[in-house]
């Protein structure tokens, strides 16, 4: 009914305890100029597993034009009855959990003020997006729960995303292939894996990463910090350039700045070939903090394709378990650096 209607459109979801499915809203909604959805209640997903396609959302929104998702709610998707379910780790080619949120396709898309907690998989997924913006999120799930990354964008353009607070069990953000002109700003993190460029260079035909800014987050606890992480074994060339990563604040991290061009979560991995996946143009400027790990840079490059223009400046990490130190490691890269650099640059 709201798709059908005309002009600036309000869809209200009041306050209240709703249990609910998958839901589609799909348009093009050809006469409607703005579609307001604002979730003021709290939805419970349905934990019957059987209702959902691998890899699809629990909420999707596809197709539309000029939606603003907003109100103070909570969707809520109980992943903890179907994290058990999760076989990725041994299953490459394993059915995905649904994710809380997905957006496909959409153009002009503001999401704000709403909650996501203990999602089956993702918490949300961009695909195909333009013009995105999203701000004040809440994300939650335990930091052992499988592939609850928080955000995950994917061949999206023109993305913003700000002051929002992440915990989770994966990424707080993964930024996948084909993607240019991102903006990450304001974000807390952790429990997580950190913020990621990739994974990259699993698949065929994959496009390209350029045009992304992070900056002025703070990350705490997290298994990573800043990651840039690609497969080896590529089924082809594609390329990540023009990325730039500052002011952030680590407390507690492990690997704080880590490139890895040998990635692959699985139980057991192949590393016959490199990857193939091109990195350059990257300036990492304004890191300080604390490291869990003895290694806080390691910029670990391709063989096939040895990184190009790395660059550090004022990089200031301490252990935090205040012994000596921290090192660095590199491979495939001379790296430029200006300013501070603890720990020392590679030999």
């Amino acid at each position: 009914m709201a798709c059908a209607s005309a002009g600036v459109v309000t869809f209200l979801i009041p306050k209240g305890t709703y249990l609910v499915g998958p839901v589609k809203f799909s348009g093009p909604c050809k006469n409607v100029s703005s579609l307001m959805v604002k979730m003021k209640g709290y939805l419970k997903a349905s934990t019957d597993l059987s209702k959902y396609g691998s890899g699809a959302g629990w909420i999707e929104f596809r197709w539309m034009e000029g939606l603003t998702l907003t109100g103070g709610g909570t969707f809520d998707g109980r992943g903890a009855e179907a994290w058990p379910f999760n076989n990725c780790l041994d299953d490459h080619n394993c059915n995905l959990l649904p994710t809380n949120l997905k957006f496909v396709a959409m153009n002009n898309t503001v999401v704000r003020r709403i909650t996501s907690l203990n999602s089956k998989f993702f918490h949300l997924a961009l695909v195909q997006c333009k013009r995105f913006r999203g701000s004040n999120l809440k994300i939650s799930a335990p930091a052992n729960s499988p592939n609850t990354d928080g955000i995950h964008i994917d061949r999206s353009s023109n993305i913003h995303l700000s002051r929002s607070h992440i915990q989770t069990g994966d990424d707080c953000i993964s930024i996948g292939q084909g993607n240019s002109q991102v903006t990450i700003t304001g974000i807390d993190c952790g429990p997580g894996h950190g913020i990621s460029v990739g994974s990259l260079g699993r698949y065929q035909n994959e496009g390209d990463v350029s045009g992304l800014v992070v900056k002025n987050c703070s990350l705490t606890g997290t298994t990573n910090g800043i990651r840039i992480k690609t497969w080896p074994n590529s089924p082809g060339s594609s390329s990540a350039t023009n990325m730039t990563f500052k002011n952030f604040a680590m407390n507690n991290v492990s690997n704080p700045i880590i490139i890895d061009q040998s990635y692959c979560p699985f139980r057991s991995c192949s590393f016959k070939a490199p990857s193939l996946v091109k990195l350059s143009d990257i300036y990492f400027k304004n890191i300080k903090g604390t490291s869990s790990s003895k290694v806080a840079v390691a910029l670990e490059c391709s063989k096939g394709f040895p990184c190009q223009n790395v660059n550090l400046e004022n990089v200031h990490l301490l252990l935090s378990s205040g012994q000596n130190h921290p090192s660095s490691t590199c491979k495939y890269v001379r790296a430029k650096y200006i300013g501070t650099q603890i720990p020392p640059p590679c030999a």
